[in-house]
């Protein structure tokens, strides 16, 4: 039996002098970690009478989820949509690096590309947990090149695709294979695209709606058909008309089935979105949220021109353009930004703006069972920050990762 007579030799660390974000509210309470989980303490007393074998002083920080981020195409010269000999070193490069930005969790990101690039990244890099070593992988989001070309911002147009063979095959040529493959955006108003997206929904992937023309009409059979996400809302879509609002009517329509949400990404970085755009979506559904970084390999780098796979991409100032346009291309925001951006822009609680970049992430990859949340049983990834949401320490599975120099 171990000394604190718990049922369980592993050590138990008491999180102290906090405030943690539980049940969509900060509460003054400790925070206790066993074997990467959350304990819950009643349970500890009483029936193990266990007690900690390690205290960690928040110094009044808040605790809240580790982030969670469900688009971004690479980082600190790392581009994920480039099909080196070693994808899985530059992907573990990024997700160390994210750890100082509160990110515990990620989908790496891969752009529109030849089906050549697909079949040499994908089968590099696996589903896996986090650690010391940086955050985990959960999974590639594929974003393209089932696209339409006129809205295909910065992907290249001659590597769009389309499904003529008939839906799944196309698609499964196109990839190679779906293992470890959490998330693909298409466009819902292509032929044969209600097809594939409910088989992809049946193998546990989910569908984002983007870079589309489609009419609401179209994006309300593929939600039906089982899409729950829409890429980086506002950007690439047909913009907001009152008579037939297109993707953005998805947040209030009410074909959306009973007990299902409809989530969407937004890049709160205060150049891809208006504050006021944010505010318009934040109040009609403010639920779906989920912030995303859709970070570039210039994350994290200094001005210059850099690459987004098949794309020279050109850095000024915090705008990432395709190079000699003024199109933009992707953001070099870090998650940690985008909450504070989100907060201020929007008027939100901090509740609200943590939530957005862990809970709602979480529950869009139905992961929430055991990350985005505090909840006893759930994996003890987290953050401290202060009041400001500037971030102080990260850790996963309860063990710390990164904290900020003194």
């Amino acid at each position: 039996m171990p000394s604190n007579k718990s049922v369980s030799d592993a050590a138990i660390t008491q999180f102290i002098n906090c405030r943690i974000l539980r049940a969509s509210r900060l509460q003054r309470e400790d925070l206790w970690v066993r074997s990467g989980s959350i304990l819950d303490p009643e349970k500890l007393f009483f029936d193990e009478q266990g007690y900690a074998d390690d205290r960690v002083d928040c110094e009044g920080s808040i605790v809240a989820p580790g982030f969670i981020d469900v688009q971004i195409n690479g980082g600190y010269g790392v581009d994920f949509s480039e099909a080196s000999e070693d994808v899985n070193a530059g992907v573990s490069f990024v997700a160390k690096k994210i750890l100082q930005h509160g990110v515990t969790s990620f989908c790496p990101t891969l752009v529109t590309s030849p089906a050549a690039v697909y079949h040499k990244v994908l089968p590099q890099v696996k589903v896996h947990h986090g650690g010391a070593h940086g955050a985990a992988v959960l999974g590639f989001h594929l974003e393209g090149p089932f696209i339409s070309a006129e809205k295909k911002g910065a992907h290249p147009e001659r590597f769009l695709r389309t499904f003529q063979a008939g839906g799944m095959d196309d698609l499964m040529e196109a990839y190679g294979s779906l293992d470890n493959v959490a998330m693909v955006t298409l466009a819902p108003e292509l032929a044969g695209s209600q097809s594939v997206v409910r088989e992809l929904c049946r193998r546990g992937v989910t569908v984002s709606l983007g870079h589309s023309v489609a009419n609401l009409s179209q994006a309300e059979e593929a939600v039906d058909q089982g899409a729950s996400f829409i890429t980086h809302l506002f950007n690439a879509m047909l913009p907001f008309h009152h008579r037939d609002p297109g993707i953005v009517g998805l947040l209030t329509s009410d074909r959306v089935p009973s007990g299902r949400t409809v989530f969407y990404g937004m890049i709160a970085d205060g150049i891809h979105t208006n504050p006021a755009a944010l505010r318009i979506a934040h109040r009609a559904h403010p639920k779906g949220l989920v912030l995303v970084t859709d970070a570039i390999t210039a994350m994290g780098l200094p001005p210059g021109r850099r690459t987004l796979g098949q794309q020279v991409i050109e850095i000024q100032g915090l705008h990432a353009y395709v190079a000699g346009t003024k199109t933009l291309s992707g953001s070099i925001a870090t998650m940690d930004m985008c909450v504070r951006h989100f907060k201020h822009a929007t008027g939100c609680s901090v509740e609200e703006a943590l939530e957005a970049a862990s809970l709602h992430p979480a529950q869009l990859l139905g992961l929430d069972h055991k990350k985005g949340n505090l909840d006893y049983g759930s994996d003890a990834d987290l953050v401290l920050l202060d009041d400001d949401l500037a971030l102080k320490a990260t850790f996963i599975s309860g063990e710390e990762v990164w904290r900020k120099a003194p």
